[in-house]
């Protein structure tokens, strides 16, 4: 891990959706200007947003619309898998029934990353296959209910101990994964579980050592009317120390923050440009337990997009932007390249733009309608749909090396 000088001030600020939004404005001035890896081309804006337009219409013709959050793949294949989890547990108090809903969502958003085009999962139950995020989120759902998450090895929680034991064996044998069925980034996503279990030692945060006492933590610091960016930094602060790696400041890892290296030289606070993806998913994903609670989430719409493989994709194959340099496509990226942080910046700055005229079209605010549904209604499965347009496997437009972390 690379540690830089900066204030604790800066350190606070990397870690807030202002410098998400300002960080990504700059990298789409950078590309304005000619410097970066990708062109805008501002006559594609509008027909991209016409297409979201339709897909949101595709998807919820009726408008309602809920956070783009991991519950959403918990529902698949038209079976309410949340719904059976809310009935197992209907005997215990409100908050230890988002304690357990908690404990489910964080584990499983950590186990999200991109799963590769050659694997999927097949649910007994259902007799149904599902890929990509919807198998990733069922295969963890059924993880999370066998138990092994927990100290005890049969209760459905997670804990410090619980986390702490899973192996590398252990996903294979619940994510059946083979040589027939490959899953990307295994050795990273069992990492994650076990610096999990790590991070839970931070009494402050998560008490007795179990993922869902951030709710407990929360409702201490503000009551039951809880800002959805106290959220935020509440996953950055008790989950940071779970990435592999990267940069960190005033004993603080930063996570999702990466250096571009034209932007400013040298590893200085102005070259710093911050994401926190899973994060932020992440906190999408906290607000229903919270709400099924009895809590109240407000500002939801200062969190920012997520920038991702389908809402950068989106943008890629609606050719909204388009590689300088068209060789790169048939290149693999890490996710340190700069043209990987300008993709990512480029998606956040743009999809707030979308997000604006979409909520114009729509009739709605803001608040009334925050990215998290523009993301969920549209511009997300947009991405995906595009993709299938474009390739017949789906794949995203750029190759990415991903370590089950990032993407």
């Amino acid at each position: 891990m690379s540690e830089l000088s900066l204030t604790n001030t800066q350190v606070d600020y990397l870690l807030s959706p202002k410098a998400i939004r300002e960080r990504a404005q700059n990298i789409f001035d950078f590309t304005l200007a000619g410097k970066g890896s990708f062109i805008f081309q501002e006559e594609k804006f509008q027909p991209t947003v016409q297409y979201v337009l339709k897909v949101i219409e595709k998807n919820y013709p009726d408008k309602k619309i809920p956070f783009h959050s991991r519950w959403g793949h918990f529902r698949v294949g038209g079976v309410d898998r949340a719904q059976e989890l809310k009935t197992k547990i209907k005997d215990l108090d409100p908050i230890e029934q988002a304690r357990v809903q908690l404990d489910l969502v964080i584990t499983s958003v950590l186990l999200d990353a991109g799963a590769g085009a050659a694997w999927s999962y097949f649910e007994e139950a259902t007799q149904k296959t599902f890929s990509r995020s919807e198998g990733l989120g069922v295969a963890s759902f059924h993880m999370f209910l066998s138990g092994i998450m927990s100290r005890d090895r049969k209760s459905w929680r997670a804990d410090a101990e619980g986390l702490k034991n899973i192996s590398a064996e252990d996903l294979k044998n619940f994510f059946q994964v083979s040589e027939k069925n490959p899953l990307l980034g295994v050795e990273g996503r069992v990492s994650l579980l076990n610096n999990l279990s790590e991070a839970l030692q931070n009494k402050e945060i998560f008490k007795d050592g179990r993922p869902g006492n951030i709710i407990d933590y929360v409702m201490q610091k503000y009551g039951k009317s809880i800002p959805a960016s106290a959220i935020l930094r509440a996953v950055l602060d008790g989950l940071g120390v779970i990435w592999p790696g990267r940069l960190s400041a005033q004993g603080v890892n930063l996570g999702d923050v990466w250096l571009h290296s034209k932007i400013s030289p040298g590893k200085t606070f102005e070259s710093l440009v911050p994401f926190h993806k899973l994060s932020q998913w992440m906190t999408y994903s906290l607000i229903e337990p919270m709400l099924d609670a009895g809590l109240s989430v407000t500002g939801v719409e200062g969190l920012t997009g997520l920038a991702e493989y389908r809402n950068g994709g989106l943008i890629l194959d609606a050719d909204l932007v388009t590689l300088r340099n068209p060789e790169d496509a048939k290149k693999a990226w890490r996710p340190d390249s700069d043209l990987i942080i300008e993709w990512r910046a480029l998606t956040v700055h743009l999809l707030d733009r979308i997000g604006v005229e979409v909520q114009r079209s729509l009739g709605k605010t803001a608040a009334e309608f925050p990215l998290a549904k523009v993301l969920e209604g549209g511009t997300w499965w947009a991405g995906r749909m595009i993709a299938k347009e474009k390739r017949l496997n789906g794949e995203p437009p750029l190759q990415i090396q991903s370590d089950g972390t990032v993407f």
